[in-house]
């Protein structure tokens, strides 16, 4: 079972002159996408008892992720709202006290042996009291678990960029995967050319790092070379949710071939990265071609 650990939080997304409430966060988002694609998935983050707790689980049950590990808190739970720019996404966050944003060690229970891998990331690494409690988790478990993390950088949302880029150089190192944006890696290191910029954070210890850049496909760096694999044409409607359902794209792939293990990662072949790379990619066209972070099910996706 795959455990998503990260935030969860309400989009307040532009609709008609108002705004329209969307369930949403990084984690969150592929969470509920690995879910709907079929693969065993646990989601940890505190939920609000506040009525948008109770809209965040709905979509988690539907999916038929796992929910025993999430607190239940009276806290409120974190809004973003939403700023569309020919379809791209900017946030401005509401987080001050919020229910995830206070997560503590030990609001966490024990990980049940069915946790095979964990993926984690967004804005939940970059505040604390959460951000410690996840680099914690992270901590004591990827000696024995497979590790995917997506900082899915929000500029905007980081106040000490000196303390959270610290942070960075602790977390990427214990990670077996590490996907990061363009924008992610230009934020990172800004005197590098993307390529230069993800070879650096492969040499810092991940067995790969995934690199993506929209309608420029994705691109995986690891010992073994450089394998590509193009984004898939489609009518966008928004970015919401991209990265997150192409992070569960390629999470599913591995899961079903038997490679989300340290020794899978470790011994994986060129090919086995394109096709994880490609049901990414074939995910994540689903996802931009409809409102909001709506994940494909199963059945929507290619044969």
């Amino acid at each position: 079972m795959i455990l998503c650990a990260g935030e969860s939080l309400i989009d307040m997304v532009p609709e008609g002159g108002a705004f329209r409430p969307l369930v949403g966060g990084s984690v969150y988002n592929t969470a509920v996408a690995l879910g709907r694609l079929g693969q065993q998935t646990a989601y940890l983050w505190p939920v609000s008892r506040d009525p948008f707790g109770d809209q965040i689980l709905r979509p988690l049950a539907e999916a038929g992720v796992d929910t025993s590990l999430c607190p239940r808190t009276d806290r409120l739970t974190t809004l973003a709202l939403v700023a569309l720019t020919n379809g791209e996404a900017r946030y401005s966050f509401y987080d001050e006290g919020s229910a995830g944003r206070m997560l503590q060690w030990q609001d966490i229970a024990p990980l049940p042996d069915t946790v095979t891998a964990l993926f984690a990331g967004g804005i939940s690494l970059v505040p604390d009291p959460c951000g410690t409690t996840i680099e914690t988790l992270i901590g004591r478990h990827h000696d024995r678990l497979p590790v995917m993390i997506d900082p899915n950088i929000r500029p905007l949302f980081i106040t000490d960029p000196g303390a959270y880029r610290a942070r960075l150089a602790r977390l990427l190192p214990m990670a077996d995967i590490v996907k990061l944006s363009s924008d992610d890696l230009e934020w990172l290191h800004p005197d590098l050319s993307s390529e230069d910029a993800a070879r650096r954070v492969l040499d810092a210890g991940p067995r790969i790092v995934l690199q993506t850049g929209g309608a420029a496909g994705a691109t995986a760096i690891w010992p073994g070379g450089t394998v590509t694999a193009p984004a898939v044409r489609t009518t966008v409607a928004d970015t919401i949710g991209a990265g997150d359902t192409f992070n569960a794209g390629v999470l599913a792939s591995l899961d079903r071939h038997g490679l989300l293990t340290k020794q899978g990662i470790a011994r994986i072949t060129p090919d086995q990265i394109v096709a994880a790379l490609t049901l990414g990619a074939q995910a994540a066209s689903i996802t931009v071609s409809r409102p909001g972070a709506n994940p494909p099910w199963s059945h929507e996706m290619p044969a």
